[in-house]
Order: C-alpha cells, then sequence, then structure tokens
C-alpha cells in the first residue's frame, strides 16, 4: 500500500529510529519555545542540556548528531544562543576538532601495528587481573605526554579489530572472506555465549583503559586541553604544573589502579568477564596465520609504522605542533611510505572521526547557550564568596559536577578566567590562586569520568563504531564508571582538603 506524503514524512524522520523516540524529539522542540516565553530561558538552558544528555544516553537508538542537532538548531533560531558564540565556541577548541580529523585519520593507518603489538600482549599476559591493570596503566601513561582522544582512538581500533578477527570465525568464515561483523545474523549458535563473553570482556578492558585515559590526562600540561588553558593563566611550566598537582594527582592514579584491580577481583559492576578459551584460540590462529603470510613488503609497513608511532610520540611529548598538524604529518608519512596513494584508500580512515567531529561541534553550540545564558553563574558566584579553608575542595566538588553535565574544557575556561580576575584584582593572593587553580584541574579531569558528556574521550567511545558491538550504551557505561567516579572524587577531595 503507497504511503501518504506525511507518512513518509514520518516515516522519513530520523530513520529507523523508534516510534516513541522520534515522538520525544518532536516533544522537546515542541516544548522549548513554550518554556522560553513561561518560565523564561535560565530554566529552558537547564531543560535543554537535559534533552541534550538525553539524546546521547540513547545513542543507540539513535546517533545523537541529528536529534541533538536539531535541539541546537532550536536553540539559535529562538535567540538562546547567536550563531556568532557557536563559532567562537568551536574556533576555541578548533585544536580538538583538528586533532579529531586529522589523528583519528592517522591512528587508522597504523591498525596493522597497533592489532599486532596489542594482540602480542594478549595472547602473551594469561592474568585478565594483570591485562586490566596493564591497559589501564597504559592509557595512563600515554594519555599523560600524548591526549586522551588519540590513545581512546588506539583502543577504539584494537578493541574494533579483535571483535572483528573473532566475529569472522563465530560467523563459519575464514579470514579472507567478506564480512560484516556488525550483523549477528550469521553468528553460529555454538559460537553465541563465547560472542557474547568476549564482548563483556572487550567492555571492561575499553573502560579500564579510558579510565586510565582520564588518570594520566590530568597529570601533565598537555595531558588535556584545559590543562594547556590553566597553566598559561598561571604561568606554569611542564615541571612545575606536574608537581603542583602531584599531592593530588598520584594518590588519585594509586587509587584508580587499585579499583582497577578490585573490581575484576570481585567482578562487580560488569567486569570480571574472563577471555573465552575458544576466542583466544581463534586469536592465536589468526595471529600465526597472519606470521606465516607476512611478506617483506608487509614487514616493511610494519617497520614504518613503528618509526612514525616514535616519531608520533616524541612530537606530541615535545608539543613541536599542534596535535592535529602532527596527525596530518601521521597521514602522510604512514600513506607516503607505504604505498596508500588512491583518495578512496585514504577516505575509510576519516570515517569512524567526521561524524564524532560534527557532534562535537553540536555539543559546543549547547556550551553557547549555557555560556550566553549564564547557567552556571549561580554556583560560581556561590562557591567564590565561601570562606578560604574550604574554597579548594568546594571549587573541586563544583567542578567536578558541572563537568559530568557539561563539558570539562569549558567549566575550567570559566572557572579559571574568574579566578584570574579575582587575583588581578587584588581579591586573592597569589597562594590561594595556585590551590584554586589545581582545584579546578582536577575538578574538572577527576568526577567528569561519570559520564560520557563529561569526557570527550568518554563521549568519542560511546559514540564510536565499536560502541555497538560490545553493546556499550550510556546508561551501562555510568554504571561501570560509577566505582571510578567514587573512589577517585573521594581520593580528589581529601587530598585537595589536607594536601594543597
Amino acid at each position: 500500500m503507497a504511503q501518504t506524503m506525511p507518512q513518509a514524512l514520518a516515516a522519513n524522520f530520523l530513520g529507523q529510529a523508534p516510534q516513541w523516540y522520534k515522538q520525544c524529539i518532536i516533544a522537546f522542540l515542541v516544548l522549548n519555545p513554550i518554556l522560553l516565553f513561561t518560565v523564561g530561558p535560565f530554566v529552558t538552558g537547564w531543560i535543554l542540556i537535559l534533552e541534550f544528555i538525553f539524546t546521547l544516553a540513547l545513542a543507540l537508538k539513535c546517533y545523537p548528531l541529528q536529534p541533538g542537532g536539531l535541539l541546537a538548531i532550536e536553540a539559535i533560531v529562538i535567540g538562546m544562543a547567536s550563531p556568532e558564540s557557536v563559532y567562537h565556541e568551536a574556533a576555541s577548541n578548533f585544536e580538538v576538532i583538528l586533532l579529531l580529523i586529522f589523528m583519528v585519520a592517522g591512528i587508522y593507518f597504523m591498525q596493522n601495528l597497533l592489532l599486532f603489538v596489542f594482540t602480542k600482549i594478549l595472547l602473551g599476559v594469561k592474568s585478565k587481573k594483570v591485562l586490566s591493570l596493564l591497559f589501564s596503566l597504559v592509557a595512563a601513561v600515554l594519555s599523560a605526554f600524548l591526549d586522551a582522544l588519540t590513545v581512546t582512538a588506539v583502543l577504539i581500533s584494537v578493541g574494533t579489530g579483535f571483535f572483528a578477527v573473532y566475529h569472522k570465525v563465530a560467523s563459519g568464515k575464514k579470514q579472507n572472506h567478506s564480512h560484516d561483523h556488525s550483523d549477528d545474523g550469521g553468528v553460529i549458535e555454538l559460537h553465541r555465549n563465547d560472542l557474547e563473553q568476549f564482548r563483556a570482556f572487550l567492555r571492561s578492558l575499553l573502560m579500564h583503559g579510558a579510565v586510565g585515559t582520564a588518570l594520566g590526562g590530568v597529570c601533565t600540561l598537555v595531558g588535556e586541553p584545559q590543562n594547556l588553558l590553566i597553566a598559561e593563566k598561571a604561568g606554569w611550566d611542564f615541571i612545575q604544573f606536574f608537581l603542583l598537582m602531584a599531592p593530588v594527582t598520584m594518590p588519585v592514579l594509586a587509587a584508580g589502579l587499585l579499583t582497577c584491580l578490585l573490581l575484576e577481583v570481585t567482578g562487580t559492576f560488569s567486569y570480571g568477564a574472563e577471555l573465552p578459551t575458544a576466542v583466544r584460540e581463534v586469536l592465536e590462529e589468526y595471529s600465526k596465520e597472519e606470521e606465516s603470510k607476512r611478506t617483506t613488503r608487509d614487514k616493511a609497513a610494519l617497520i614504518i609504522q613503528a618509526l612514525v608511532a616514535i616519531f608520533l610520540v616524541v612530537a606530541l611529548a615535545k608539543h613541536l605542533a599542534a596535535v592535529g598538524i602532527i596527525g596530518l604529518a601521521v597521514i602522510v608519512l604512514l600513506t607516503a611510505f607505504n604505498g596508500i596513494i588512491e583518495e578512496h584508500q585514504i577516505g575509510h580512515a576519516f570515517e569512524e572521526a567526521l561524524p564524532f567531529t560534527a557532534l562535537l561541534v553540536v555539543f559546543f553550540a549547547i556550551v553557547a547557550v549555557i555560556h550566553e545564558q549564564h547557567l552556571f553563574s549561580p554556583i560560581i558566584d556561590a562557591v567564590l564568596v565561601m570562606d578560604v579553608g574550604i574554597r579548594p575542595v568546594m571549587f573541586f566538588i563544583a567542578n567536578g559536577v558541572l563537568s559530568m553535565i557539561s563539558d570539562n574544557v569549558f567549566v575550567a575556561t570559566v572557572y579559571i578566567n574568574e579566578v584570574k580576575a579575582a587575583l588581578d584584582a587584588g581579591t586573592i593572593t597569589r597562594v590561594e590562586f595556585d590551590q584554586l587553580a589545581i582545584a579546578i584541574n582536577t575538578g574538572t579531569n577527576i568526577p567528569s569520568v561519570a559520564t560520557p558528556n563529561g569526557q570527550a574521550a568518554f563521549l568519542f567511545l560511546l559514540t564510536s563504531a565499536l560502541a555497538p558491538l560490545i553493546r556499550l550504551s550510556y546508561g551501562r557505561m555510568v554504571i561501570m564508571a560509577l566505582p571510578y567516579t567514587i573512589v577517585m572524587s573521594t581520593v580528589g577531595i581529601v587530598a585537595v582538603y589536607f594536601l594543597i
């Protein structure tokens, strides 16, 4: 039976998303202008934030770019933010945008090397507890000198590679056959339980690694974008930044690693899944097969990837250029020396990052609403008038709570500017400024692991192609991050109160 035009338009709206989801988005779009004229922009702004979080929470029902983008466009149309302020937020975060466009694509061309190295680690380390600690610690160390998004891109690439290898075998196909690893329809019944356990195994490893990026990212000047901003305002160099943060970051690092171990020992909060024996056998067979058919040209490609990886680490550690520019250099080097010169071959590398880059710009539009409507001002003002002795702890808590809702870079920017203005006006001393700057940095980095909106690396993982493959939803990510959030935030609060 032919559809009428209204039926066709309704069917096309948000595509395959459930009907109730479409109705919710339409209700939001109808409700927001009414709320603006009845309860005012402040309340409407907070409701808009909750609506955007709703789209993130249900990312597996519909990619958040479209519904979140509609909410952002409406917010601009009804005057809650101007196009200029959205552009300003995007321009302020241009380095992050460049990073996503070029660095993630650069990591794509390192997939063979990464899969080779991590397969050796995965098959060589039999203990899941040791493996989890290793993933978390390596992610922390790398994030301290590189960037959390870059490290997360590596984890996503490795996780996708492992999953694709086993899913193909579980579907009864050989490694040289074409296969869609997002479709479970062809999975043999005998392998279904092992596949689900493998999903749980990968979920836990990736969450340990993602939290590791936060543990390491807070420690150094280059670990997170807001660290660089805070250091610039405070006039700290790399060593000074590390030493001033250490009384808080080192206890939190130790607590985070201990939490990782305890979660694997107890098997709580969806952790503790072991690598199934059948999966290990498949990966071992895959590793042997790859090694046996590796040609001299393949080995030369691995050598080039290893050399470029060394260049990447050195360039990022020494901050030779903006991260995205270094990523572009990686793309040029890896494609030029490994014979990848056709446009369509290069184009595949950008498929993973560009949807998330677009989503991030939509997120900046929501941040522009927060900025223009001064949604955080009451909280900031309340903390600034508190007693000097309790102020650093309250700054840590306030920054942490706001970073769970909004972007931690934005929250840090707002707070450090307010504190710098207070220092320049003589309202606070230099010692107080240093204490508050430490509280702002640690507060925006540590408690923000609670939700994917707080950390760009978490949001990147949630909206990646890997998340639906391993059944990693917003809710599951929040639950798995909860013990880390509680332990790390508590240790952070105690350290801020007693050690700075």
